[in-house]
Formats: structure tokens, sequence, C-alpha cells
């Protein structure tokens, strides 16, 4: 019954999500779609990101690495599969939703295993020591991809087609893999893996002490984070013409860093408003040019001191909207 239910909800999920891509074509102009997706884009990155930093308490500043390996992952089992499945299926949208999810699918898989890679001989440090470790296997794959031949080098992949990748990202892809994601991190952060995460970030060593198998539960949590950055990336790709080196520069790392602090460390829900945030207003400030990162870095500041634990701290918004009850007032009491 409770999976019928549940069945149901997501039925309904991607019935609105659908309905609603019909009202975002009519209304609004391209441009204004395309800062819907990349917040969309950005919701993901930052509610994976906020596993690692927020509820686990690590520090993952290379996050940059794990959305390059899914978006060339992505984009290049997408090219290779399309030709294949479209002789064997037809030309059509369903053909083409299967190449997009599979290729997303193969861009997740190859960011969780480069996940794996990282974690298991880097998670067993701490603090600044495994920042530095995650600094440098950002950098390393951004090299890597620059000089990968077969990749474009530092051209950038653009497939077969002289006109690029094929444009599959949309409205619906993008919020429904948003609702999966952040579904997937909610049920696992509120269950007793998640309560296990959380009693590494706030006491490690108390933590191993009552038999937690914390580095293990910490490789787990870094493959799950970089696999939805992978799946972010493989959006990414497929949302513009090609994807090159340069997209995955230090500075989109710490764009990452800055949507789950200025959201709330900790917080699903402050993960979701700090990826929009960052996604709106770097948009928004496109056209002032030079001036632009120094006036975002002062709207950073400004947050940082009026909100210095985010917008949500770390609870969620439905734990800031619920009302408590009132309680009922006692029998009074007849004095004699």
């Amino acid at each position: 019954m409770r999976a019928l239910v549940r069945l149901a909800i997501a039925a309904a999920v991607l019935l609105a999500i659908y309905a609603l891509q019909f009202g975002v074509e009519a209304g609004f102009t391209e441009y204004v779609q395309r800062i819907i997706l990349l917040a969309g884009i950005n919701v993901i990155l930052a509610v994976g990101l906020n596993l690692i930093n927020g509820t686990t308490g690590q520090f993952s500043i290379g996050h940059a690495g794990f959305m390059a390996v899914g978006a060339y992952g992505a984009a290049f089992v997408g090219v290779k599969l399309a030709g294949p499945l479209h002789g064997a299926l037809g030309s059509g949208a369903l053909t083409d939703a299967l190449v997009f999810n599979l290729a997303l699918a193969a861009g997740a898989l190859f960011a969780g295993l480069s996940g794996l890679i990282v974690g298991m001989p880097s998670l067993r440090l701490r603090g600044d020591y495994l920042a530095v470790v995650t600094l440098g296997f950002g950098e390393i794959i951004r090299i890597l991809f620059n000089n990968a031949s077969f990749l474009g080098s530092a051209t950038g992949y653009f497939g077969d087609d002289p006109s690029g990748l094929p444009a599959y990202t949309n409205f619906f892809w993008v919020f429904a893999w948003v609702s999966a994601i952040v579904a997937a991190i909610h049920n696992l952060t509120f269950s007793q893996t998640g309560r296990s995460l959380t009693a590494i970030r706030e006491d490690e060593i108390a933590a191993e002490a009552m038999a937690t198998p914390t580095t293990r539960l910490k490789v787990t949590a870094f493959a799950i984070s970089a696999a939805s950055a992978g799946i972010a990336g493989g959006l990414f790709a497929h949302m513009q013409a090609g994807v090159r080196p340069e997209d995955f520069r230090f500075e989109k790392s710490i764009d990452m860093v800055v949507m789950i602090i200025v959201g709330g460390l900790g917080s699903i829900s402050g993960a979701i408003l700090g990826g929009i945030f960052v996604a709106v207003s770097l948009e928004l400030m496109r056209d002032l040019q030079q001036y632009r990162l120094l006036l975002y870095a002062l709207l950073l500041i400004v947050i940082m001191i009026v909100r210095p634990e985010g917008m949500l701290g770390t609870r969620e918004l439905h734990q800031l909207l619920r009302r408590k009850k009132p309680t009922p007032p006692g029998n009074p009491t007849e004095s004699t």
C-alpha cells in the first residue's frame, strides 16, 4: 500500500512538472528559461554537496571535477548511443528520452566511481587536508580533459554533429531529476544512515567508539554526492552545444560551496534556496561586466554578516513553517 502511495505521488509530481513546462515555455523568454534550468542544475549540485559538507561535516572543494566527469561522460555516451538506438527504435521523443536518460545514468556512474576512487584513500583525512586533496582532484580532472584529444582537448567536446550536442535538456527533465535527487537525499538524510552521518559530523571519534563504520559511510556519502554532481553535469552538457574544460574551473567548485553556505550547512531546503540564489544573482549581474564579481562578493559578505548561519541554518523549511499546536488551557481551580 505504501509503495502505491509513493508511486501515485511520483506520478503526480511528474504530471505537475510536465504541465509547468508548457507555462514556462509560453510565458518566459529563452534567456529566462535558461536561468530557470541553471537554477535547477544548481539545486542538484547543492543538495548533493550538502550531503558531504553539511550532513557529514567533511570539506570538499573540488566537486567541479565530478561535474566534469559526468558532463563529458554523459555527452560522449549520449552521442555514441544515439545512432544505434535511433536505428533500432526509430526517431522520436521516446527514443530521445531513452538516449538522454541512459547518458545521464552513465555520467552518474562515471562520477560515482570517481568519487569512490578519490574517497577511499582521502576520506581518512579530515579538515583542511581533505579540502586540499579534493581541490587537487578537481584540477587534475580539468587538466586531463584539457589534454584528451578524443574529447576535443581544450576546444571542448561537441559530438559528431557540426551543430553540437543534442539539446535534450529541458524544464521537464531538469526538474524531474531535481525531484528524484532531493527526495533520495532527503530520505537518506533522515534515515538511520543519515543519523550516523550526522554523528560523524558532530564527533567522529565518539561515532567510532559507538562502532559506527565512519570511513565506509563517508566514502558512500562521497560517492552518492559525486553521482548527483555527475547528473548535474550531464544536464549542463546537453543544455548547450558543447562542454569545455573551462566550464569546470576552481571557481565552479567555490560557487557550489557558496550555495550550501548561503542556504545553511546541513539543510536540504537551504541548499535548494542557495542554488537558486547563486544562479539568479550571477545572471542578474551579468550586464555589469567587470563589476559583476565584485558586487557578487560584496553581496555574499553582507549575507554572512546578517545571517552567518545561512538562510535556514541547519533547519528545514517545513520545520519553520510548522506551527506549534496551541496548548489547551488548564482547568481553572476554584479558590476556597
